[in-house]
């Protein structure tokens, strides 16, 4: 056993314990992640990402061996891929569009989907190929079928899991189309974040099976991991856990561009919107990880909302109707001054349902993620609920 070895051997226990520690990882997979380490499966480059900035920063495996040891056996998320593949060199790119989760991230949505012996799983999004290969020596190769629609993707992810066995099927192709031929599925675990449930992963799971998934609206780029339980009637319905964030789905991705002709230009603005006061403060919408913001995003359908930020309380934030024209806009200033002001133009009042939602939350003691919960139809469309299906947010 050469000295790297036998480091990364004493990182990956290291891990095992941590992760045990705090329960993300549950005995009956802990020798599973003994056996199969993230290390096996990550490029020579890639970059590591802080959580609390947001930066990403490279690391080398051929420049600083021990630096990359590190990186993979940490708990942290591991950036593999930039724009869809455009990109070249080795500082971040623009979007990342494939990744190495949070080790954390993955025990843990491992455990709750509650596999066993015997049980047929449909990946989706296979990335590195790690998650596919925990499946798989867990349950069996031939009982783990991984789809993943970019090609370098693909081959990398086949190349890395010729060293494992079993090994996982890994097929290219659109998620959301699932896999038919291997189908139905036990369980269905998601590891790109959706803002439609496709219909195929309901059609492609046998009634009682689960499909575990990171779900959000386009009101920003939270997701929640939701774990449904697929009936009879083709309909699926289940608690949210917990907040999450994944890269999302390719087709699901959110065109920012579209919303360029929505407000007049300077110095235009405001054109014809409506002035008024609010009594919100900037951080009553959120950060990054409040469930404030998830909650808002089910309670003001269609709308996407960016902030720039400009100070610790004072910016703007935009909010944008998917379905017509209408757009709202709200300047924040630092706490003491006067209320912030708000524009908002055209037939949706988007700034008034977003303050309402808001004082929904704090009259119900400011709920988190898992007092609610979803249903599904079997073409997709998507219910919300708070506390029981049958209420509505």
């Amino acid at each position: 056993m050469t000295l790297a070895s036998e480091q990364g051997g004493r990182a990956g226990e290291e891990l095992v314990r941590s992760l045990l520690g705090t329960g993300a990882l549950t005995p009956e997979w802990a020798d599973t992640f003994r056996a199969v380490p993230r290390a096996w499966f990550l490029p020579g480059l890639v970059w590591a990402h802080d959580m609390a900035t947001g930066r990403s920063v490279p690391v080398s495996r051929a420049d600083d061996p021990d630096a990359w040891e590190r990186a993979a056996y940490a708990n942290v998320p591991l950036v593999t891929q930039w724009d869809d593949g455009r990109h070249t060199g080795t500082e971040p790119g623009a979007v990342p569009t494939s990744s190495a989760s949070m080790p954390s991230v993955v025990a843990a949505m491992l455990r709750d989907l509650e596999v066993s012996d015997g049980m047929r799983v449909l990946e989706i999004g296979t990335g590195t190929g790690w998650n596919a290969a925990l499946l798989a020596r867990r349950l069996g190769g031939s009982d783990v079928v991984s789809v993943e629609i970019d090609p370098v993707v693909v081959a990398q992810a086949r190349a890395a899991l010729t060293s494992v066995r079993p090994s996982p099927r890994v097929i290219h192709g659109d998620g959301r189309d699932g896999w038919a031929d291997a189908a139905p599925y036990d369980r269905v675990i998601a590891t790109a974040g959706v803002r439609v449930l496709p219909p195929r992963w309901l059609e492609q799971t046998r009634p009682g099976g689960i499909i575990l998934a990171p779900w959000g609206t386009h009101y920003s780029d939270q997701d929640a991991l939701v774990r449904l339980t697929v009936g009879d009637d083709g309909r699926a319905v289940g608690p949210f856990l917990r907040m999450v964030e994944f890269m999302k789905l390719r087709d699901q991705r959110l065109d920012w561009d579209r919303f360029r002709t929505y407000v007049p230009e300077h110095p235009d603005f405001p054109g014809d919107a409506d002035a008024s006061r609010t009594p919100l403060a900037l951080a009553d919408l959120g950060r990054r990880y409040d469930s404030v913001r998830f909650v808002i995003g089910l309670r003001v359908p269609d709308c996407a909302h960016v902030v720039n930020q400009t100070g610790e309380e004072a910016g703007k934030a935009w909010f944008f109707d998917l379905g017509s024209r209408s757009w709202a806009a709200v300047a924040f200033r630092e706490r003491g001054s006067d209320a912030a002001t708000v524009h908002q133009s055209g037939p949706r009042r988007l700034w008034d349902e977003v303050e309402a939602a808001v004082t929904w939350w704090i009259d119900r003691g400011r709920p988190g993620v898992d007092r609610f919960g979803l249903t599904v139809g079997p073409d997709g469309s998507a219910r919300p609920w708070y506390e029981e299906p049958s209420d509505t947010p």
